[in-house]
């Protein structure tokens, strides 16, 4: 794994040890790049199931200004704080260990909102709608976010979740990646 374009180019990042994190592969982290950028002027990103925080990172590589990375585990944390530390991000990032849902809680009561969202649960996980939902009605989302959601190819999720409208999906494999944007209630799904 690596950081694939921007400041960041080519800077190797660590993968959690064990078998709990699937890491997004440059290929897919490519083709979702490919699809909401692939370069940024600005905003913040969050990362809710960070995992390596290889998305995050290549979004701050791109332009975002800044990135909030969640995951409860901890070898999971440990990995995220290195590989900031590698591409010298640290300054740019906050990094919790924390449920979702309770993380979400968190930075709503900050008044926390954001650009880009990256939504990667374990697969068995199939309720990033309600997740997408919460976001929404906690104000939690700028008026042109977007909110990306990979998960198990024979999982598909609604193309209208709220405000957020789905304007791309992709399958790599077992993997789908879903897009949305915040719309009108007028804009028509893709899906």
């Amino acid at each position: 794994m690596r950081v694939i374009s921007g400041t960041a180019k080519g800077r190797p990042l660590k993968a959690v040890p064990g078998m709990n994190t699937r890491p997004t592969t440059d290929k897919v982290k490519e083709a979702i790049f490919s699809i909401i950028g692939p370069y940024f002027d600005g905003g913040i990103v969050l990362d809710l199931f960070a995992g390596t925080g290889g998305l995050a990172i290549e979004a701050l590589s791109r332009g975002m200004d800044r990135a909030i990375l969640i995951d409860e585990d901890r070898k999971a944390i440990e990995t995220i704080r290195d590989n900031v530390e590698r591409v010298g991000f640290q300054s740019r990032v906050e990094i919790y260990r924390n449920d979702a849902m309770r993380a979400l809680s968190a930075m709503a009561r900050r008044g926390l909102r954001f650009d880009l969202v990256f939504l990667d649960p374990p697969y068995k996980m199939k309720n990033m709608d309600e997740t997408m939902l919460m976001m929404q009605e906690a104000g939690m989302l700028n008026e042109d976010a977007i909110v990306v959601v990979e998960h198990d190819a024979k999982h598909v999720y609604d193309g209208r979740i709220g405000r957020l409208v789905n304007t791309r999906r992709a399958e790599y494999g077992n993997i789908a990646v879903s897009v949305y944007r915040m719309g009108d209630q007028d804009s028509p799904p893709a899906v």
